[in-house]
Order: C-alpha cells, then structure tokens, then sequence
C-alpha cells in the first residue's frame, strides 16, 4: 500500500517571531510511518515542525503552517491508498499576519483569528476508493464527538485520545471503524503499538474496500 500519514503540529505565524501552536510531539504520525515501512509499505511522511528522527526509507516532507500542509496533502493524495491523519493542525490563524516583530506597548493588544482549512474534511469529500483514519481529541463527550467527526468527515476509521496524549509515549486510545460499528479500548498503550494497530486496520479495510475475487 502507498501511505500518506501527517504528523505534528502546525504554526501560524502572528509576525515575524510569534505563533501560535499546540503541544503536538509528532511521536503519534512517527510511529505510525516507521510500522507502516516494516510492514513493506511505500510511506510520505508530511510532518509540522518537530524534533524527531525520519524513520528509515520514508519520504519526508517538512511543512511549517496549515495551508503548507494542505498543498502538501492535497498533492500527494491521489497518489495515495491510505491518509493517516494525526497530525494536531491548528483550527485558527491570524487573520492578518505581518511581517515584522509587533513591538510591545501599554495599550491591549486583539488578535483577530479566522479558521484554517480542514484538511481531512476536504479528503472526505473528494476520496474515491481511499482508506481515511483521523484522530479525534476530545476532553468531553469523547466517543460522541468522535462518532460526528467521523461521519461528517467520511472517515473509514478514527482514534479517540485525550489532550494527556500530547508529547506523551502512551496514551489511551480508543478506536472506532466503519466496519466493525463497536469500539475497541486501548488503555495506557505504547504509541508504537497503537501504530501497528493503526496500520494493520488500514490493511484489513484496503481488502475490504478492494476483496479479491
């Protein structure tokens, strides 16, 4: 299979030296592109700035603010037969950015936010015959919130974590597939584990989607 997995965080600049970002450590979308080539798959690795090795033989593709990473995702997905999104994009970015350092001053300072692109939401709507897994990171009605994004999103499969998952090595993971309808617990799992979990359902899904006849 040809994977395309998304990793990190994303960066919106305000000016010249501030963003705003999120805790996102990349070990989630790492982890899953290294299980995915040992499994003898063709992986590219979009990944937001982070502090992590490449795994081995994997194409890397290093992207810094959201709309970076949609250009990159949406160049690459038709090539694909899986998108693994785990990467935490920010949902905002400065309205108008500028270029220089904003200087301090005694007045209060607004910032005017407008939404970024949802990434996975644009995949659902154009995918063909592509297996989608998303995460969904919840701190309330977790399994709720998780079932709506996987339907308004048209995903195949998606993870249920919680914000304590950020920068962690383990995390408890539920995961949720179209197929099966039933939740699977994954209580305090390694985030290498729960990638070869993640890459084995995409597979199982792909023979679903594709039986041999």
């Amino acid at each position: 299979m040809r994977f395309l997995i998304t990793a990190g965080p994303t960066r919106e600049y305000l000016d010249s030296v501030r963003f705003i970002s999120n805790g996102s450590s990349g070990k989630m979308g790492y982890a899953c592109a290294a299980a995915a080539r040992s499994r003898g798959h063709q992986v590219t690795l979009v990944s937001g700035p982070v502090d992590l090795p490449c795994p081995r033989s994997v194409r890397l593709i290093q992207v810094v603010s959201s709309g970076e990473m949609d250009q990159a995702v949406r160049k690459n997905f038709p090539l694909c037969n899986c998108v693994i999104m785990t990467a935490a994009v920010c949902d905002y970015k400065p309205a108008k950015p500028v270029k220089y350092k904003i200087s301090k001053t005694k007045r209060k300072f607004t910032l005017t936010l407008e939404r970024t692109t949802d990434i996975l939401a644009g995949l659902g709507r154009e995918k063909r015959d592509q297996i989608l897994i998303g995460f969904a990171l919840q701190d309330r009605a977790g399994r709720l919130n998780a079932r709506r994004k996987m339907r308004l999103k048209n995903l195949d499969a998606v993870i249920l974590n919680s914000p304590a998952s950020l920068g962690a090595d383990r995390c408890d993971a539920q995961l949720l597939t179209t197929r099966s309808g039933r939740w699977q617990s994954h209580p305090n799992i390694s985030k290498s584990k729960l990638a070869a979990l993640i890459i084995k359902t995409a597979e199982k899904l792909s023979i679903q989607n594709h039986p041999v006849r």
